[in-house]
């Protein structure tokens, strides 16, 4: 089974495979017939270079079309009142004595570290589908988990800022 992901997502990833496809890869094939016209390739660290840039664009191409041939489309179908996809959400951290607030997000676009939190981690399965005043544990593992405090949801729908993640 491939990743649960929603239309945007889907977008997003061809148009990235469209542009690698047709305008860079073009560009870097023609950066790796200049780098080996330079001589010994033995010591041609242009070429080595070039070369390895080309294959992490076809590496990158080949992993988005095995995510968009296997991918289960999905959309939210959250209550009125309840977390779903794209939401924000202001957590209360028992444990830190503090608020935080995160988005629900698909996996091809968490970024923790700017509050994009997938609804496949422990958190955002922890908050999906509950309301404002639940009390819920994050399960981070089998030995340590935390309670949290949902304080308030903000409808929110997947206007494509935030960017696909890259490896």
């Amino acid at each position: 089974m491939g990743k649960e992901l929603t239309e945007k997502d889907i977008a997003l990833m061809r148009e990235e495979l469209h542009h690698r496809r047709f305008v860079l890869r073009p560009k870097l094939i023609e950066a790796v017939k200049e780098a080996r016209a330079f001589g010994d390739l033995s010591e041609n660290f242009e070429y080595k270079a070039a070369k390895q840039e080309k294959n992490r664009n076809d590496s990158r191409c080949r992993y988005l079309e095995n995510v968009i041939r296997t991918a289960t489309i999905i959309s939210d179908r959250s209550e009125e009142g309840t977390v779903g996809l794209y939401d924000k959400v202001t957590l209360y951290v028992e444990d830190d004595d503090e608020e935080m607030v995160i988005q629900i997000v698909t996996t091809m676009r968490q970024d923790a570290l700017k509050g994009l939190v997938s609804k496949e981690s422990p958190v955002g399965r922890a908050v999906l589908g509950r309301r404002v005043g639940d009390r819920v544990t994050v399960q981070v593992n089998d030995n340590y988990g935390y309670e949290v405090e949902i304080r308030a949801i903000e409808p929110g729908e997947d206007t494509g800022d935030a960017p696909l993640v890259s490896f």
